[in-house]
């Protein structure tokens, strides 16, 4: 992993109002500010195996320099809390002592002061489901290609590796979600995955809370997938509350149109760009 932040290049100019107030208020008042970030497809570049998936070589550094001038960083993530961290290379870097994980969509959380997560107990219903999981895709035909993630609160389909990935994902939403109703859980779509795991909350919930926990007057959310779509409604809410915000979309238009259709900046250069987004940010506060 690199030991500097990418080059800071110009800040982007937001393409609309909001957004660019969102953006100078940052810059104005850091210390009053959320920095919140998705982690797959974000900090980290989508793989075929999730379990390889590592944050870009720039994020971390970019994270360290920006950190210490904001209120926060909040990385918001499906994932365990615990997985993100370990594949993140967040622990034990100097700098990043504001920075939490909000792991399972908010329902874990690591914090780096501490080094430790906090976990709330499994929900019944995802061991019932995951038991149940390779019997059921076989019977309705959809074993072959698809393949399960064990993710300790939640329990997820990829069809990534299918013939056809976007048909074995059409195929699977509507048995999955009434796979997942029977046992309490809800169904949370990705790019090529269905994700099984309890009600109740989203990165737009665990985004919401956290904001209004530190107090902050100011968010950025960057995300790339279905999943942040609440996480981009919380801002829009907030920014109606009178919280300024900026919404960035880390891929092309092609991913996810519905997330960059709504978004302030778009960063065609995924991770990448993400971290030289925070080290521009960084490098624009120390000015």
């Amino acid at each position: 992993m690199g030991s500097t932040a990418p080059y800071a290049h110009p800040l982007p100019t937001p393409s609309t109002p909001a957004g660019r107030e969102g953006l100078a208020a940052i810059v104005a008042r850091p210390a009053r500010a959320v920095i919140a970030l998705d982690f797959d497809g974000t900090l980290a570049d989508i793989v075929p195996d999730p379990e390889q998936a590592r944050a870009n070589p720039a994020a971390v550094p970019a994270l360290a320099a920006l950190a210490p001038k904001v209120a926060s960083i909040a990385v918001i993530t499906g994932r365990p809390a615990g997985v993100a961290v370990r594949y993140g290379g967040f622990a034990g870097v100097p700098g990043l002592d504001h920075l939490v994980v909000l792991g399972h969509y908010g329902a874990e959380r690591w914090d780096a002061i501490t080094g430790t997560v906090r976990t709330p107990a499994p929900h019944p219903g995802v061991a019932a489901a995951r038991a149940e999981l390779p019997g059921f895709l076989d019977g309705i035909g959809s074993w072959r290609g698809t393949w399960i993630e064990e993710k300790g609160q939640a329990v997820a389909v990829h069809t990534r590796r299918a013939t056809d990935p976007q048909a074995a994902f059409d195929a699977l939403r509507e048995p999955l979600s009434a796979l997942a109703a029977r046992h309490g859980l809800i169904v949370e779509p990705g790019r090529m995955v269905l994700e099984l795991r309890p009600p109740g909350m989203d990165k737009g919930v665990a985004l919401t809370e956290y904001v209004r926990e530190v107090g902050a007057e100011c968010v950025l959310y960057a995300g790339d997938d279905l999943g942040d779509l609440p996480a981009f409604g919380a801002v829009e809410k907030l920014r109606s509350e009178g919280v300024p915000g900026v919404l960035v979309c880390s891929g092309g238009t092609e991913e996810v149109p519905d997330l960059a259709s709504r978004a302030d900046v778009l960063l065609p250069g995924g991770p990448g760009a993400v971290a030289g987004l925070l080290a521009s940010l960084a490098s624009a506060m120390a000015a």
